[in-house]
């Protein structure tokens, strides 16, 4: 692929598999943005809301940003890759290196490392392309990394090569893998405000969300692909909330449930069931599914289930989301506490 993108693609088809592909622009995480992120997903994450908590956390004069938010904006500047994506089937390896403060700018880097097609469907066969996603800040540190599957158009259908190995979501990435993203230095004991959750723990939000400002959140992070900006381009004559947007209030109704949340680090997966659109009505369903103590806490692998609810409609399952946050506390909350009998698959 050549330095320039072309301006209606590129299709699945156009990328060079192991080439990185043209930057988008850097973004720096001012105080601007990160409010505006805030007003969009209601985030409770205590750090991230309050500065002089943060600095008596952390040590760092500025503000820590929400973890979330960073990877928001790794993944609006990686669709310089989908701006004509079709949907993203899942996310992998989702590491969030180092916690940043406000005032970070991050840039991406983003190659396509393998692909392959789908049967064809009698409208011609489409390409799964994996994507691995570099971010680092204005210094060179490495901020983020993951990688996304995206389904693609093709432009032709003569020019089918597949290369290297797409894989499969594994949601059983060990905890212990990710010690290393786990902040030095941090003070939990600044947050220590609930027993820690232990595993087999499960809890319904009481409170549900609905999905507003979708186009905000993608202007925000610069996020290019027009299913999500032209309803032409949507279902059903009408936009796709981005994927990232539900994980947003995802991660909100977490930091609400779990209120000694310090950082998430990663994610083990994140699965998108079914497209979402503004004014869902959001639900969660939280699950502790493994614990590994740290100092003034744990690193602990959740699960989070998303269902939309919508009028005259059944509840829609559109999220299978298993983050892994770090988490002051200590002993443990009751393994039954939260939980209502509701069969959440």
């Amino acid at each position: 692929m050549s330095n320039s993108l072309p301006l209606d693609g590129p299709y699945g088809d156009d990328f060079e598999i192991g080439h990185p592909l043209p930057t988008a622009p850097a973004i720096t995480i001012d105080e601007g943005l990160a409010s505006l992120y805030q007003a969009i997903s209601g985030d409770p994450a205590r750090l991230s809301l309050s500065s002089p908590l943060s600095y008596a956390t952390t040590g760092r004069s500025d503000r820590v940003v929400n973890s979330a938010l960073a990877l928001q904006v790794a993944i609006g500047q990686s669709t310089v890759a989908t701006r004509i994506v079709i949907a993203n089937l899942f996310y992998r390896d989702v590491t969030l290196h180092r916690q940043v403060p406000v005032g970070t700018t991050l840039t991406s880097t983003v190659t396509p490392v393998a692909r392959a097609f789908t049967r064809d469907n009698g409208k011609g066969r489409r390409a799964k392309v994996l994507l691995a996603i570099d971010t680092r800040d204005e210094h060179g540190n490495q901020v983020a990394s993951l990688q996304r599957l995206a389904l693609l158009p093709v432009r032709d259908q003569n020019r089918l090569e597949e290369a290297g190995d797409i894989g499969s979501d594994d949601s059983s990435r060990s905890l212990g893998d990710l010690l290393p993203a786990v902040p030095k230095g941090w003070d939990l004991t600044q947050i220590s405000v609930a027993p820690l959750p232990e595993a087999g723990w499960q809890a319904d939000d009481p409170l549900r969300d609905s999905i507003s400002g979708a186009l905000d959140l993608v202007r925000l992070t610069q996020n290019q692909a027009a299913a999500h900006r032209d309803p032409a381009r949507g279902q059903q004559g009408r936009r796709l909330v981005y994927g990232g947007h539900v994980v947003a209030l995802a991660q909100a109704s977490l930091s609400r449930l779990v209120p000694g949340l310090a950082a998430v680090v990663g994610w083990r997966s994140c699965d998108h069931l079914a497209p979402s659109f503004e004014d869902d009505l959001l639900t969660f369903h939280l699950t502790c599914e493994d614990v590994l103590p740290v100092a003034d806490g744990a690193l602990i692998a959740f699960r989070v289930l998303g269902r939309a609810l919508r009028s005259g409609a059944d509840p829609v399952d559109v999220l299978d989301f298993r983050p892994v946050a770090l988490v002051a506390g200590t002993g443990a909350a009751d393994a039954t506490s939260g939980t209502n009998g509701e069969d959440h698959g």
